[in-house]
C-alpha cells in the first residue's frame, strides 16, 4: 500500500473558511469532512476543530488550533501551471486579499505561501547556453507574477517591450 502524506495546516480559527476558499479556486476540489470540538476539548464545544478537503485529489487537513503558530515562507505550495492562462487564474485568485511577492511567490489571505509556476521554466534555467539561462534568471528576478513568454523572450535576448 503506497504511503500518503497529508499536509496539516494550523489556523487560528479560519480552517473552514480557508477550506471553502481553496476548494473554490482549484478545479476538482471538495470539502471531505468537518469535525467539531466536543465538550471538554481545548476549543469551545461545537466550533470547528478540523476540516479535511481535497484539491484535485490532494488531501489537506486544517486545524483550528489557536494563534500560537502562523505560516511563513519556510513552507510553500507550488502550483505547476500548464500555460499563462492558468498562471493568471491562480495568481489572481490566491493573491486576492493577500500579498504578491517576487519570482512567482505570493501569500494568500490566510498567510499561506504559494509558488505559481508556468510549465517550461525549468528548461529555461537549465539551458545548455549559460547566457540564455542567465538572461531568463535575470528576467524572473524582475517579475512578481511569472510571464512565460517574457522569460522565453529574455532567454533569447529579446528586450522587454
Amino acid at each position: 500500500m503506497p504511503m500518503k502524506i497529508t499536509p496539516n495546516l494550523w489556523f487560528d480559527t479560519q480552517a473552514e473558511e480557508a477550506a471553502g476558499f481553496y476548494t473554490s479556486v482549484f478545479k476538482n476540489s471538495r470539502i471531505v469532512s468537518v469535525a467539531r470540538y466536543p465538550e471538554g476539548g481545548p476549543g469551545p464545544a461545537g466550533t470547528v476543530m478540523t476540516v479535511e478537503w481535497e484539491l484535485d485529489g490532494q488531501r489537506f487537513v486544517g486545524i483550528n488550533g489557536g494563534p500560537q503558530f502562523t505560516f511563513d515562507e519556510a513552507v510553500s505550495f507550488q502550483i505547476d501551471c500548464a500555460d499563462q492562462e492558468e498562471v493568471d487564474h491562480y495568481w489572481a485568485a490566491l493573491s486576492d486579499g493577500g500579498e504578491e511577492g517576487p519570482c512567482g511567490w505570493l501569500k494568500d489571505r490566510f498567510g499561506l505561501s504559494w509558488q505559481v509556476v508556468p510549465r517550461g521554466m525549468d528548461e529555461l534555467f537549465s539551458d545548455p547556453d549559460p547566457a540564455k539561462a542567465q538572461r531568463a534568471m535575470q528576467a524572473m528576478l524582475q517579475m512578481s507574477k511569472l510571464d512565460i513568454a517574457g522569460l522565453r523572450s529574455a532567454a533569447e535576448g529579446v528586450p522587454a517591450s
